[in-house]
């Protein structure tokens, strides 16, 4: 069959194209009509509080209609085959796909969500397996997809014919190369197959996604949380979703990507600031010291599962045996609770924390209310018959707050974790049966003026600055002390960095809902990371978790990941290597000319990350600056078409070009030589059309024959 037959990219007056192009109009002129509708909506009739809550309801969905609103209402189109007696639909339903559902003032679909089940073989159908779907249509917009553009092509796979394009699809191939800059960009004009099977997993499954560069695991997860929105919404709305990134600069590139999908309100945050603030979302306090530096090892150490068991060790030690009989006094009349009794109820506040049923602080309400219940039996039993707010007056009176502050007293995490570090018999007393005397030695905070390297002993724990991995152990202290905030489902990305005492603060966030962890063994350089998806996972606290490899990939083109394909016995042998569906033009070069080889990716579109070694970060900006090229920095909040990103912040990015400093200097900048490579292996793989290679120090023998200068 001819390419002819199947594939159209028309100007002018073509028939399909006429009739597509009015669909569309009407799809706008829908879509706005629904906003105009939700933005008219009153609330008659309805106390302040349901007001309150319908007017909440209305602006999130005023939000959803109007979340990019420069997205065209549609991508593609399914046309199905014929039902025996659908009389209204003879030659089978046709089905716009598009980021929402749009319905007309009769209320009939006009665009259908992408996340519906009548959409799925828009991304599942194939000849061998057509699902009801003769032919599938992709559009083309002339510069893009936004409204002003206008629909200029179309794309036709006719499945009965036994036509399927895959990426052999010039509009596919199109939509993935279109330049980007700025924020990331949803992909649910290009999702393939077997990211759709995950993207579409239920709610009750937690999935480990091990993506290579370019397969889209960061967008298989994000558009994972759109579905499940839309799939459970009663569910998680009620108790949301929280996405989990590994730094601020990687959030504010995903950031778009859900509001585009019409969601909203879903957390979005960073492990560090997660586990600093002890909730998502709260407010930074100015007065917070910063934070204290220390050597790698320690913070390894910190990172280590086993310190979960030495802050539960400190926070039980607090517990103390009761040695005298409790006196609550209610009235005028005292009722003696004897020590034996006491020292029950205190075992059973004891028994609710070690099961896990309860933290300290309702336990210690537990043990309040024991005491409470007792004198209230007593009272009951000569006749009296005490309310429940006088109950709970005895669990507040003095004599029982007094007692419970002896032998179960208020905690606070800061306090405890710095008694840990500078009371030698207090961490020997909780770390003695766990770790060893060096590692001991290691936590210990000393007094001035201290050996190299050593902590200073703070005054007062609320004047202490703590390092990134004490945030880490606090949050731990919080989790046993108070609890956590709690979601129904988390997107983990870059969760091959993560320590096991991180994974334990993002598993406490989700109890009894599920994950979806994304990442590549092949990209851990931080020196904690556990280094197998079987034990990040058991960190988790989803050790069934089912790991799913992407090692198709659709971002980086071949000639790009074949070299970096190069470095994987080196960092992550039993990773399997990667390939691409892409080829470029020029997509891999080699030079000794920082200026010439940006001008070079200036010379076409989209955007031009200059990525380089910390140590040079300094240089290369001065010689962008000196031949007056403008570049921005990771922190601008307006991006520009050149950034120049430090190596190690390049984790997670994608630019259409990148020009890469000094690969053999980004591998020395690290403490190991597996590290640094695979920090390289990170940066070699940002671009989505070409990656110029700039250095003069030789390559690193690693990339074998790789093209030098």
């Amino acid at each position: 069959m001819a390419a002819a037959d199947y594939c159209c990219s028309i100007v002018g007056e073509d028939a399909v194209l006429v009739a597509e192009r009015a669909q569309l109009a009407q799809a706008r002129r829908c879509l706005i009509a629904m906003r105009e509708g939700a933005e008219r909506l009153a609330d008659y009739g309805v106390d302040a509080l349901a007001s309150e809550g319908l007017g909440r309801l209305r602006a999130e969905r005023i939000e959803q209609l109007s979340a990019d609103s420069n997205a065209a209402p549609f991508f593609g189109r399914t046309d199905r085959d014929p039902e025996a007696g659908d009389l209204a639909h003879p030659e089978g339903e046709v089905f716009h796909i598009g980021r929402r559902h749009i319905r007309d003032e009769h209320g009939d679909p006009v665009v259908v969500d992408w996340r519906a089940p009548i959409a799925r073989p828009f991304y599942r159908a194939s000849p061998a397996d057509r699902q009801g779907v003769r032919l599938r249509r992709r559009f083309g917009f002339a510069g893009g997809d936004s409204t002003a553009a206008e629909l200029t092509s179309y794309e036709d796979e006719h499945l009965d014919a036994g036509v399927n394009l895959v990426l052999g699809s010039e509009l596919l191939r199109e939509e993935i190369e279109r330049p980007r800059f700025g924020p990331m960009r949803d992909i649910v004009a290009t999702i393939q197959p077997d990211q759709d099977e995950l993207v579409r997993a239920d709610l009750d499954t937690s999935l480990c996604i091990q993506g290579a560069p370019g397969t889209g695991k960061t967008a298989v997860g994000l558009h994972r949380a759109a579905y499940l929105l839309y799939s459970y919404p009663e569910r998680l709305r009620r108790s949301g979703v929280l996405v989990v990134g590994p730094n601020t600069a990687f959030l504010r590139y995903i950031a778009q990507v859900l509001p585009a999908l019409g969601e909203s309100g879903i957390s979005q945050t960073t492990v560090d600031e997660l586990v600093r603030t002890g909730a998502v979302n709260a407010r930074p306090s100015a007065k917070a010291p910063a934070a204290r530096a220390e050597p790698i090892e320690v913070g390894v150490l910190k990172g280590e599962a086993r310190m979960a068991e030495v802050l539960r060790r400190a926070v039980l030690s607090h517990i103390a045996k009761p040695e005298s009989d409790v006196v609550p006094i209610v009235g005028n009349r005292r009722y003696r609770i004897p020590v034996e009794r006491a020292r029950r109820y205190v075992d059973d506040a004891r028994r609710s924390l070690a099961s896990g049923e309860l933290r300290w602080d309702s336990a210690r309400e537990r043990l309040q209310m024991l005491l409470a219940q007792d004198v209230r039996r007593r009272r009951e039993d000569a006749g009296g018959a005490p309310s429940d707010t006088e109950t709970r007056k005895v669990a507040r009176s003095p004599q029982v707050k007094a007692f419970t502050d002896e032998v179960w007293p208020a905690l606070d995490p800061r306090e405890v974790l710095v008694r840990l570090y500078t009371d030698l018999a207090f961490r020997q007393r909780c770390g003695g049966a766990v770790l060893d005397a060096e590692e001991l030695e290691l936590l210990a905070w000393s007094e001035p003026p201290g050996g190299p390297g050593a902590a200073r002993a703070p005054r007062a724990a609320r004047n202490a600055r703590f390092s990134t991995a004490d945030q880490v152990l606090l949050d731990e202290l919080r989790g046993l002390i108070a609890g956590n905030d709690q979601y129904v489902h988390v997107v983990v990305d870059e969760a091959q960095d993560l320590s096991a005492m991180q994974c334990r603060a993002v598993a406490r966030r989700c109890p009894i809902g599920s994950l979806t962890v994304l990442g590549d063994l092949a990209q851990a350089t931080a020196p904690w990371a556990p280094g197998s998806w079987p034990e990040t996972l058991r960190h988790l606290g989803q050790p069934a978790a089912a790991i799913r490899p992407l090692t198709v990939g659709y971002r980086v083109p071949g000639e790009v990941l074949a070299v970096a394909n190069r470095l994987l016995p080196h960092i992550a042998a039993d990773v399997p290597a990667a390939s691409s569906m892409r080829t470029g033009r020029d997509a891999l070069t080699y030079s000794d000319d920082l200026l010439s080889a940006v001008r070079s990716c200036l010379a076409v579109e989209g955007s031009v990350a200059v990525i380089a070694p910390d140590a040079l970060i300094g240089r290369v900006r001065d010689q962008l600056a000196a031949a007056e090229i403008e570049a921005g920095t990771l922190a601008d909040l307006e991006p520009m078409r050149v950034t120049v990103v430090p190596a190690p912040a390049a984790k997670g990015l994608e630019y259409d070009s990148v020009v890469l400093v000094e690969p053999a200097a980004i591998v020395a900048g690290e403490a190991s030589r597996t590290a640094g490579l695979r920090r390289l292996y990170v940066a070699w793989t940002r671009a989505v059309s070409r990656l110029a290679v700039v250095h003069q120090e030789p390559l690193p023998a690693e990339l074998g024959e790789a093209e030098t200068s």
